[in-house]
């Protein structure tokens, strides 16, 4: 009988620099058990994006990569490309994805690149000290808005599962969180089902994961869930945004790489 507590072979068994309540070691534990279960760890690329889970690559026991601020869908990108056979995903912040990375992500979109995206939103820079970010909610306080966010003066933060599903190119896009155990388990589904509309060939996946931020809110771990409960779900509403992986065909035969003789022809 397997133990429900057993560590996946796809997380290394090493201690996690997160905070007490943070949601991305929980997302690391989902996306390993999601590589063991569809035994897809020793042909998998991820990401690492800079930001709180900027050491992922010590925490996945699979090939990792880093590379610069925002830059992770053009870099995965390059490697499916390049590695078709390969399963590539792109793990990355608000900040990350969603500031500095938008052209990236968009247009990663846009082309139905093949890969998965696992984008955390915690409508805060984290990392940093707890700034403003392109999610942060009106009225939502920062370190660099005490008074609350005013969109007079910063304007409204970016839904970015919605924006993404009016594009033609992405094959599916969910919106989830690890608020509860309840949440989690839906998480998982919807990471699973990613990697396995990558795996079939059917284009570009993001799952956005709401997640707590108790150090950046200054709340504690039980109170940073409520506040995703009864805050931030309600801004950021989850669901499936858009699935279109039962009636699109393999794409992967578009984006193959072509050989020396193929290019001359």
């Amino acid at each position: 009988m397997q133990l429900l507590n057993k560590r996946p072979e796809s997380l290394i068994d090493v201690p996690m620099h997160y905070c007490p309540g943070c949601g991305h070691g929980i997302v690391h534990r989902v996306i390993a058990e999601v590589m063991d279960e569809l035994d897809i760890r020793k042909r998998t690329i991820g990401i690492a994006p800079v930001g709180c889970a900027v050491f992922a690559d010590v925490y996945f026991n699979c090939d990792m990569i880093q590379g610069p601020h925002g830059r992770g869908p053009a870099e995965a990108t390059g490697i499916k490309r390049a590695k078709p056979d390969t399963i590539v995903f792109s793990y990355q912040g608000d900040g990350d994805l969603a500031s500095i990375g938008m052209a990236e992500i968009v247009h990663a979109a846009i082309r139905s690149e093949n890969i998965t995206v696992i984008f955390i939103n915690n409508a805060i820079y984290g990392m940093t000290g707890g700034q403003q970010a392109p999610t942060t909610m009106p009225g939502q306080k920062t370190t660099t808005n005490p008074a609350g966010r005013d969109p007079k003066l910063a304007g409204y933060p970016i839904r970015v599962c919605e924006m993404l599903a009016t594009l033609d190119g992405p094959a599916y896009i969910e919106r989830v969180s690890v608020h509860n155990v309840a949440n989690v388990l839906k998480a998982k589904r919807a990471i699973k089902k990613a990697f396995k509309t990558q795996n079939d060939g059917l284009g570009f996946s993001l799952v956005e994961v709401v997640s707590p931020c108790p150090t950046g809110w200054n709340l504690t771990p039980l109170k940073a869930c409520e506040y995703v409960d009864k805050v931030m779900i309600p801004y950021y509403p989850l669901g499936v945004y858009k699935d279109i992986t039962q009636s699109k065909s393999d794409i992967s035969d578009s984006k193959k790489v072509l050989d020396k003789e193929s290019v001359e022809k």
